[in-house]
Parts: structure tokens; sequence; C-alpha cells
């Protein structure tokens, strides 16, 4: 194995845990946006509870989602090490595009649909990608992808109104304490979620790499602190939920402004509670399915079902609008940058690297 082709791998890696981080300050604003628009916490101690658990999803949760992505996306004959750095840096780009312009689209649509897409330019046919297989496969996938905001919604919806009757004999005083300390535990199990099914995502691509150069030794597997035996070494799954937490710390409120009060203006603790637990049990669901899902849309569908309970009206269907917007754009326009992301990269490699490895 020549040189340049390891100094390659590293600086995949390392762009690898770039895209994680982004998907913390991208991605993660969500699990803060509820909490705060209700008051419970400040943007900082919010940032900082959510950080926690993003980490300690780490030694909790298996790694099936990240085996997904590793293998269940795209044919093992076309995830090359250009594949996955095109991938990564078109999904970057699209996430820094998005964040600029204050759209909360999902980062695992973004990085999905732009290893896609370098993956279709590579291979030179849309066999590249697996359609079929459950827990793996865009068949499935996709599936995940359409349902989760709608699950959200609709177990936002189920859930308020379970809290809202069982409390609604209790001075409101009294319900409003006890649901700012219940939202504390509703936003650590989002958070959590959140930090189990988005960091294997980049834990996927990494093993992907590894496996693809040559490198397979260092992603052999460990045993948790549960007794459960991974295929993904610990080093792994640690820089990659330190990558997301920090993200996380940096925060991200201009999305946190669009998925909490301007989706559902004046959420309160009930609601926020509500919200959160629906994301929280829609993202676990997925995460037991090792599916990749976006759990941008979940809590912005759990939120958009909490304010339906008080009428249609009470949601603000023009930013909802914005996320359904930045959901179906994200598909083809994420894949587009990834294949042209490709095509530059093998323009810009095969001149670096000349006659010492084969470009695909």
């Amino acid at each position: 194995m020549h040189a340049a082709p390891l100094l390659l791998v590293i600086i995949t890696v390392v762009i690898a845990l770039g895209f994680d981080f982004l998907n913390g300050v991208h991605d993660a604003a969500n699990s803060i946006a509820t909490i705060v628009t209700t008051r419970v916490l400040t943007p900082p101690q919010a940032v900082l509870w959510a950080a926690i658990f993003n980490f300690v999803a780490a030694f909790v949760f298996g790694t099936g989602v990240a085996h997904t992505i590793s293998s269940g996306l795209i044919r093992p004959e076309a995830m090359t090490i250009y594949v996955v750095l095109a991938g990564l840096i078109g999904a970057i780009l699209w996430n820094l595009l998005t964040w600029y312009l204050a759209l909360p689209t999902s980062s695992s649509h973004a990085i999905i649909s732009a290893l896609a897409g370098a993956a279709i330019a590579s291979f030179g046919s849309y066999r590249a990608i697996l359609f079929t297989g459950w827990g793996s496969g865009w068949g499935s996938i996709l599936i995940f992808l359409i349902l989760s905001p709608l699950v959200g919604m609709v177990l936002g919806y189920i859930i308020m109104h379970i809290v809202a009757w069982s409390s609604h004999k209790a001075p409101r005083e009294d319900a409003a304490r006890w649901f700012r300390r219940l939202q504390l535990i509703s936003a650590g199990a989002y958070s959590l979620g959140h930090g189990t099914n988005d960091a294997q995502k980049t834990m996927g691509i990494i093993v992907a790499t590894l496996v693809a150069t040559g490198y397979g030794q260092y992603a052999q597997g460990h045993t948790n602190l549960l007794g459960r035996h991974h295929e993904i070494p610990i080093w792994i799954i640690l820089s990659c939920h330190a990558a997301i937490a920090a993200g996380t710390m940096i925060g991200g409120w201009k999305i946190v402004k669009t998925m909490g009060s301007r989706i559902t203006p004046h959420l309160r603790p009930m609601g926020g509670f509500s919200a959160e637990m629906a994301a929280a049990i829609t993202i676990g669901l997925a995460t037991i399915a090792k599916v990749p899902i976006s759990t941008t849309h979940a809590i912005g569908g759990a939120i958009s079902g909490v304010g339906a309970t008080r009428g249609l009206h009470a949601v603000r269907w023009i930013w909802a609008k914005r996320i359904i917007y930045g959901w179906i754009l994200t598909f083809p326009g994420a894949a587009l940058v990834g294949a042209i992301t490709y095509y530059l990269l093998h323009v810009t490699l095969e001149a670096w690297l000349g006659g010492a490895v084969a470009i695909h």
C-alpha cells in the first residue's frame, strides 16, 4: 500500500469526523429546540445537556445503523474511498448551504444522497445502489425516511392528548412545574436517540473506508459495557460520539428558532415534553430496526403534531412547508453535489496520485 493512499484514508476519516461535528451543529440543534423554546433551559444549558446524552449513547446502544450505512446502501464494488470522500464533501457542502439559509434539512438525507450520487457517477449506472433488503437497501430506508416525520406527528398528537387528559385536574402552575422537570428527561431521551442514530452514520462511513482500502484490521470489533459484541472498534465509536457532542456544544441557534417557536408558537413545557418523547420513540424504533432516519424530521413532525392538538391553525404551516421543501430538495440536490464532487476529485486525485493507484 502506497503512502499517498494511506494519507488519503487519514484525510477521509478526518473529514468524516468533521461531517459528524457539523451534524452536531446542524441537526443536534433540534435536540434543544423545544426545551429552549419552552424556557426550561437557556441555550448554553440546553446544548450542554444535549451534548452529554449524545456522548452517553456511545455506551448504551448497538451499531446496527452503522452496519447498514457501511454495507447496506452501496454495492461493495462501488464503495471506494473516492466515492466516500466525494459523498462526505458533497454532504458537508449541502449542510453548510442549508445551515446558511436556516433551512432545517436532514444531514442523514444529505449523506445518503451524496454517497448515492457519487457512487452512480463512479459506477456509471444506478446499479451501484442496493434497492432491496430489510434494514438495508434504498427501498426500506426510503420508507423509513418518509414515515419518520409522519410517525413523529401522530405520536406527538397522541401523547399530547394523553398527558393533557391525565393532568387536566391539576392546578396549571403545578402541572407546568412538573412538566418542566419531565422535559429534562424527554430532552435527554431525544438526545440519546439522536446521538446513537446519527453518530452511527459516520461510524459506518469510516468502517467502509477502512475496509475498502485494505485497512480492515483497524475496524475490528469490541464488547461494550452491556456485554454486547460489536463489529466496530471502540475508537471509532467514541470519536464519532465525541465529534457530534462537540458540534452540539457549538449549537445552531438559527435552526432552533425555526424548529421551535416558528413551527408551533407559544410551545409550553407540556407540549415540549410530548414532542420530545414522540421523537425519541420514533428514533428508537428506527434504531432498533437498524435503519438511518432523519432526526430533524422526526422532531419537526412531533412538534407539528403537538401544535395540531390546539387546531390546525396553531401550526404555522408556512414553516412546516419549508421543512418539507428542504426534505424534497435534499435527495436530488445532495446527490447532484456528490456526483459533481466525485468528478472534480477524479481529476484532482488522478493528477496528484498519478499512476500510483487506479482511480475508480
